[in-house]
C-alpha cells in the first residue's frame, strides 16, 4: 500500500529526512515514533504532497507522491497535528464544505456526513460553531474532515495531543476500529499511544531509521538485554558469584539485601533465559528461592536506547 525508498529532507544545513526506506502493508496501523525533532511530521507531509522530497522515492496505493500527487491525495485522509478547521462554521457546514472540495458527488453528501458523524461520534455537537468545542470533540472534527472522502490511508500526527486521559482513550479506541478497514500511518512520541494502537512501530531519530518491529519484537529480546530477578535466603554460599557464572548471564548484580535474603539481578545474554538453571542451582545449594522473575526490556527501555 506504501512504499518508501531512500527519501531524504534538507532544510539548509538541518538534515530533517536522510535516506529512510519502509513499506506499509494494507490494514496495517503503523506507529511512527520518535523523539520531537526526530523527522516524523516532515516525513508526513512528504507523504501527503505537502512537502517535496530532496531525494528517494514513494509510491501510495501504486502511484508516485511526485508525479501523481493528485491521484495520492484522493487516497488520503490526513490529520495535522494542528487540525485544519474553520472554528467560526458549525460543525455540519465544516463537513458539507470539506465533502464539497473532496469531490464527493452532491447527492452521496449526506450519506457521506451520516455514515463520518456515527464512527466519530459527533452527534451531541452537530448543533455547534467549531470554536465552542472541546479539545476533544475538535480532533474528532479534525478525524472527520480526514476521512469524510472514506480514503484507503490514514495519515495522523499527534492525534491525541493535548487531550484529557477520557479523550485520549476515546480517540485510542476510534484509532483501532479504523485500523481494522484502513491503513494508518499514527505518528506520536507518547510510548503508551503506540503500544495501544498499533501494529507495527518505526522509531525515528534524527532523520534515521532506528528500529522497525512489532511492539513484542521491540521489547523482547531481539532488541534489548532482559533481567532475571532472583531471591534467595542464603548469603553465606555467595549466590552472586554462583549465578553470574551461569550459562547465558552477562553480567550479575546484588540490588538488595534484607532480612537473610539477597535479591540479585542478572543481566542476560540476547535471547538468554536461564530460569531452569537457577532454579536447579537453588536446589543444589540448598537456597529458599522465593523469587525468579523474567523482566524483558520495555518500549521505554528500546526508545532510550535508541534515541539517546
Amino acid at each position: 500500500m506504501i512504499s518508501v525508498n531512500g527519501l531524504s529532507k534538507r532544510f539548509g544545513a538541518t538534515v530533517a529526512v536522510d535516506n529512510i526506506s519502509f513499506q506499509v502493508p494494507a490494514g496495517q496501523v503503523l506507529g511512527f515514533l520518535g523523539p520531537n525533532g526526530a523527522g516524523k511530521t516532515t516525513t508526513m507531509r512528504i507523504l501527503t504532497g505537502f512537502l517535496p522530497a530532496d531525494s528517494g522515492t514513494a509510491t501510495i496505493a501504486g502511484y508516485d507522491i511526485f508525479d501523481q500527487s493528485l491521484d495520492v491525495r484522493k487516497r488520503i485522509g490526513y490529520l495535522p497535528e494542528n487540525a485544519p478547521l474553520y472554528m467560526d462554521m458549525e460543525v455540519p457546514d465544516f463537513l458539507h464544505f470539506i465533502a464539497s472540495i473532496r469531490k464527493i458527488p452532491k447527492l452521496e453528501i449526506p450519506k457521506s456526513m451520516k455514515r463520518i458523524i456515527d464512527l466519530c461520534g459527533l452527534k451531541l455537537v452537530m448543533h455547534k460553531r467549531i470554536g465552542e468545542l472541546s479539545k476533544g470533540y475538535r480532533q474528532r472534527v479534525g478525524l472527520a474532515q480526514a476521512m469524510i472522502h472514506n480514503p484507503d490511508i490514514l495519515v495522523l500526527d499527534e492525534p491525541t495531543s493535548g487531550l484529557d486521559p477520557n479523550q485520549i482513550i476515546e480517540i485510542r479506541e476510534l484509532i483501532r476500529e479504523l485500523g481494522q478497514e484502513k491503513t494508518v500511518i499514527l505518528s506520536t512520541h507518547i510510548l503508551p499511544e503506540v503500544t495501544a494502537t498499533c501494529d507495527r512501530i518505526l522509531i525515528i531519530h534524527k532523520g534515521k531509521l532506528v528500529a522497525d518491529g512489532t511492539p513484542k519484537e521491540l521489547s523482547g529480546h531481539e532488541s534489548g538485554r532482559s533481567t532475571l530477578w532472583v531471591t534467595v535466603n542464603d548469603k553465606s554460599s555467595n549466590p552472586l558469584d554462583i549465578l553470574s557464572n551461569l550459562t547465558g548471564v552477562e553480567s550479575a548484580f546484588s540490588h538488595s539485601v534484607f532480612d537473610e535474603k539477597q535479591r540479585i539481578g542478572l543481566k542476560l545474554k540476547a535471547g538468554a533465559n536461564p530460569a531452569e538453571d537457577v532454579f536447579q542451582t537453588s536446589v543444589e545449594h540448598g537456597w529458599m528461592l522465593s523469587e525468579l522473575y523474567h523482566e524483558t526490556a520495555t518500549l521505554e527501555d528500546i526508545f532510550g536506547q535508541l534515541t539517546k
